[in-house]
């Protein structure tokens, strides 16, 4: 039986995305939440801002960026800032991954303590690209089994190539830190999207990155699915 959570319309999947993020983050004390990018993430921003609860509790750090400058229309960072730090959420803590560092390496070496000292998180939101990547962790990245690795050493890298539009390079959680959480919800939409998460499913010769995620057992997963584009 597939786990896939199904609504109807992209919008139920944003309400039940953000209902379940709410739910780990409204509990007294400290919270920490992991966020993302994506067209899909926008609209449960939109209604996580207007939640009414401690934010100034709460700690955000995204699962990848790109390396652009925070203001750039490709940020992942101008989106949380636009769509979720305003509002009652605008007391929100946010720890960027994009630094001053002249490579994507750099700046993720940087980010590595500051992410240390977030984990676990206690909820965090992921989308997957159609080829099944999640933060920025491509099939194609190199040394992307060691990346994917819930126990490896790192908590952030740099991607120095992206493996879908935009190709920019990235800068990325590791498995060990995208997986250390008391919730992920993978937020997905449309058939391509489904068909992949259920074939990870069946066959477990079928390995892209999303796989890492949905087979491992350190983090509970909900995956959330409407039949428009997330």
């Amino acid at each position: 039986m597939s786990r896939v959570e199904t609504f109807p319309t992209a919008a139920a999947a944003a309400d039940a995305a953000a209902q379940a993020l709410l739910a780990r983050l409204s509990a007294p004390g400290p919270k920490r939440l992991m966020v993302t990018g994506g067209r899909g993430a926008g609209p449960v921003y939109d209604r996580l801002a207007d939640a009414d609860i401690d934010w100034p509790g709460v700690t955000a750090a995204l699962s990848d960026e790109r390396f652009v400058a925070a203001d750039s229309g490709l940020s992942n960072e101008r989106q949380v800032r636009e769509r979720l730090i305003r509002s009652r959420a605008a007391p929100l803590r946010f720890v960027p991954l994009k630094g001053p560092g002249p490579t994507p390496e750099d700046d993720a070496v940087r980010a590595e303590p500051l992410i240390r000292a977030l984990l676990p998180f206690d909820a965090g939101l992921l989308g997957m690209g159609e080829d099944g990547h999640v933060g920025s962790l491509f099939p194609q990245t190199p040394g992307l089994s060691a990346a994917l690795d819930v126990d490896g050493e790192r908590l952030v890298i740099g991607v120095a190539e992206a493996g879908l539009a935009p190709f920019v390079p990235r800068i990325s959680l590791t498995g060990r830190a995208l997986f250390d959480a008391r919730l992920v919800v993978l937020l997905i939409g449309g058939e391509a999207k489904r068909a992949l998460v259920e074939r990870v499913e069946r066959d477990p010769a079928f390995a892209p990155p999303v796989g890492a995620l949905l087979r491992q057992r350190k983090a509970p997963v909900r995956v959330i699915w409407s039949p428009g584009e997330a």
